[in-house]
């Protein structure tokens, strides 16, 4: 079951907004609504506006469709602030100019889904842990012969010799 909650133009930077957003990403609703109930920033507020009405939809499609739902075992899958549009204003300035003032908007958006329940490995788990030890070994550049950093004295003994003609 998921849903999703979009709250336009809220008039906050996105740069102040995704601190926040960032925090919450992931985690589980209670859990989200206590990091944003107790969050000192202004933007926590409208989060938890939009996280509110993304658990409220997912409620309402679970109850459309007839379906059993756990709110407490929702978690948030996608949460994101992008930039809205910006209205421009000015000010004025010393000598009879003008500054302009950007005042900026943001776009917030959350996905909730019911939390997926944990499901076996695909074939037996010797290949399982066979694979993930593969995995965990560290692979030398070259192969396992490969020397280390030192050259073959053929090559070193060429070299020289191209030096003293040089000379």
């Amino acid at each position: 079951m998921e849903a999703r909650a979009i709250q336009r133009t809220v008039r906050q930077s996105a740069r102040k907004m995704r601190l926040v957003i960032d925090q919450i990403r992931g985690r589980a609703v209670p859990e989200a609504y206590a990091i944003l109930r107790f969050s000192k920033k202004l933007a926590a507020k409208q989060i938890h506006k939009v996280l509110k009405s993304a658990v409220a939809n997912a409620e309402q499609r679970a109850q459309r469709e007839n379906a059993a739902l756990d709110v407490d075992a929702l978690r948030v899958k996608y949460a994101v602030v992008n930039e809205g549009p910006t209205l421009k204003r000015f000010t004025p300035a010393a000598m009879g100019r003008a500054t302009p003032i950007l005042k900026r908007t943001s776009h917030v958006e959350i996905h909730v889904e019911a939390a997926a329940e944990t499901r076996a490995p695909k074939g037996s788990p010797a290949k399982a842990e066979a694979k993930a030890d593969a995995m965990a070994r560290p692979v030398r550049a070259g192969g396992a012969g490969a020397s280390k950093g030192k050259r073959p004295k053929a090559k070193k003994a060429a070299k020289s010799k191209k030096k003293k003609a040089s000379r």
